[in-house]
């Protein structure tokens, strides 16, 4: 008798292949943001989807606050089109990374989703940052 994982059969291995291949062109996670970001080669700007006062509470250092609602030409005017941007909202429990990636998509911007958000990076043990105050333990309430 199959299992409850197996009762559906895997995709053949090629399609596997297709399917995992995409995923990482519009995702990346947090361990690959930290050690991008640690080791000064952040080729994309980090963006942080929630509302200003949830920023002020903790970010991923590095961040910056543009809440997805905003995210439009002329909140984007300073970067090139051809900028990297990879966004993050509260975690998986949480649509505004989506909502972000699908307006900057629009408006023609490569973009990627850093899996896990906020909560992942916490799960990962990294460090958050509030403005003006460096680093904070990564169990803070955000």
């Amino acid at each position: 008798m199959p299992s409850l994982v197996s009762t559906i059969a895997a995709a053949p291995a090629a399609e596997a292949l297709r399917h995992f291949s995409q995923r990482l062109s519009f995702e990346t996670d947090c361990s690959d943001v930290h050690a991008s970001l640690q080791a000064g080669e952040a080729d994309f700007i980090l963006v942080d989807v929630r509302g200003p006062a949830a920023f002020a509470l903790g970010h991923v250092p590095g961040a910056v606050n543009i809440p997805h609602r905003q995210l439009s030409a002329d909140t984007l005017a300073a970067y090139p089109h051809d900028s990297l941007f990879v966004v993050y909202c509260a975690g998986p429990h949480c649509n505004g990374a989506n909502r972000a990636a699908v307006r900057l998509a629009s408006l023609g911007y490569p973009v990627k989703e850093m899996i896990g958000g906020l909560l992942g990076w916490r799960d990962e043990g990294f460090a958050l940052t509030k403005p003006g105050q460096g680093d904070t333990d990564p169990g803070c309430a955000c």
